[in-house]
């Protein structure tokens, strides 16, 4: 497996992630269109846009490359019709793309068989999708073994491994209740549940919880947050909600005509927008919930003595109502306890009040 030399998850840049990579795109397109697959092939692997242009093709991803982490939560985010949901298809080729690469574990997805495809799908791949599409004639318990069905796994041990995902999103007791029986949201933990019963190590969730409610969306937000603490597993999130991705994310994607713009941590979207367009995205984002107290660190001052200090990841939302109170700076602090700066109050009563938008100095 490869690793990256950069860690771009925690926005510290330099250190040396251990995870491996768990999916790789390079440059993966789809089009639409008549007359796609000779157009492809004439293009000889290096799509041209002025061919493109020429070609009458409509392109929904266009030269999509990035990498997922095992254990990572990687958010594509974009307006309706910016190819996200293309892309999420793409990448478990429910949606065939029409070039490029796309490697998970090792091993490239666009060059196996349709039998070893189906094998990838049912028993590493676990999908969500925004309708819960669940099946009105079974009860919770047989939808949620349903794909093991499928995988041919006798009754007894699919209901035992139905059961214990049921329990681990929170609806023991529930088994037999059917989907008119359930809410919004416990239906769509069933979805959760149906996907996770095949143990996926990879986890491809399309907008799940636009449907619901606002309350219901925060308490399923807080809930695959508590599954991630247990399960650590590989995301694919599709979303259109940037306070969403706020909470979610290790790292976002954000994706304008079927291109991905800028991919980094919200703190690095941000602080360090790359383009009007991700700038525009971010503008009304509650900065003091997003930037950490290195973006505001100072360098320590002549006879400064640290009373309180902060770890250098914090959000500034997290101290900003103890900081305001405080007559002296606060110290902020690396991991292991070093003293790296300082952040006064004043720089945190500017950014409450809409006068900085950050930027370590």
């Amino acid at each position: 497996m490869k690793y990256i030399k950069e860690n771009t998850l925690s926005g510290n840049l330099g250190a040396v992630d251990p995870r491996p990579i768990k999916l790789e795109c390079k440059n993966l397109w789809k089009l639409f269109g008549y007359g796609e697959e000779a157009f492809v092939e004439s293009q000889k692997g290096i799509i041209d846009p002025e061919n493109l242009k020429k070609s009458g093709l409509i392109a929904a991803v266009q030269d999509a490359t990035f990498e997922v982490f095992e254990g990572e939560m990687f958010i594509v985010m974009g307006l309706s019709g910016s190819g996200k949901s293309t892309l999420l298809r793409c990448l478990s080729r429910l949606v065939e793309p029409s070039a490029g690469e796309l490697v998970f574990d090792g091993q490239d997805l666009l060059k196996v068989s349709d039998a070893e495809l189906i094998e990838i799908r049912r028993h590493k791949m676990g999908m969500v999708f925004q309708h819960f599409a669940l099946l009105p004639h079974l009860n919770v318990r047989e939808n949620v073994a349903f794909p093991l069905m499928i995988q041919g796994i006798d009754q007894a041990e699919r209901y035992e491994r139905a059961d214990a995902v049921i329990e681990l999103v929170g609806l023991k007791g529930r088994e037999s209740d059917f989907p008119a029986q359930l809410s919004g949201g416990q239906q769509q933990r069933v979805g959760i549940a149906r996907s996770l019963s095949v143990e996926p190590q990879i986890w491809f969730l399309d907008e799940p919880f636009s449907a619901l409610d606002p309350l219901i969306r925060r308490e399923m937000q807080a809930e695959l947050l508590r599954l991630q603490q247990t399960l650590k597993k590989t995301i694919v999130f599709i979303t259109h909600d940037f306070d969403e991705a706020i909470r979610l994310a290790d790292r976002i994607a954000i994706m304008k005509d079927g291109k991905i713009i800028q991919i980094g941590t919200a703190e690095e979207l941000v602080n360090n927008p790359k383009t009007d367009y991700v700038a525009d995205f971010t503008r009304d984002v509650n900065r003091a919930k997003v930037l950490s107290a290195r973006s505001l660190m100072q360098p320590i001052s002549l006879g400064f003595s640290a009373e309180q200090t902060v770890v250098e990841t914090a959000k500034i939302s997290s101290f900003s109502a103890e900081i305001v109170d405080s007559v002296k700076p606060f110290g902020v602090v690396s991991g292991h306890g070093e003293i790296l700066g300082m952040i006064t109050a004043k720089s945190v009563i500017d950014l409450l009040a809409g006068k900085s938008s950050g930027g370590q100095k």
